[in-house]
């Protein structure tokens, strides 16, 4: 059980130790956290036709899911 961490958290440091998986993560998070709530909702709602309740839930979601994935490369030091 050990081992298997181990070789989980060797693989998360490959991808942090790289500057371009840092940026693109980063890129991902901002992404996530402020285009998520914002111009998502309005594609779902205007484009693809779907209520604007579900759409707004689901720009929700990608913010919640953009602020974790902002707090993971915080803790992890990607971003200082």
């Amino acid at each position: 059980m050990a081992e298997e961490k181990q070789k989980a958290e060797k693989v998360s440091r490959i991808w942090l130790n790289s500057k371009f998986w840092k940026t693109f993560l980063v890129i991902l998070a901002a992404f996530l956290t402020f285009a998520g709530p914002t111009y998502v909702i309005y594609a779902l709602t205007h484009f693809l036709d779907i209520s604007f309740a579900f759409s707004a839930a689901f720009g929700f979601v990608l913010f919640v899911v953009g602020l974790v994935f902002d707090w993971y490369l915080i803790k992890n030091k990607v971003v200082s």
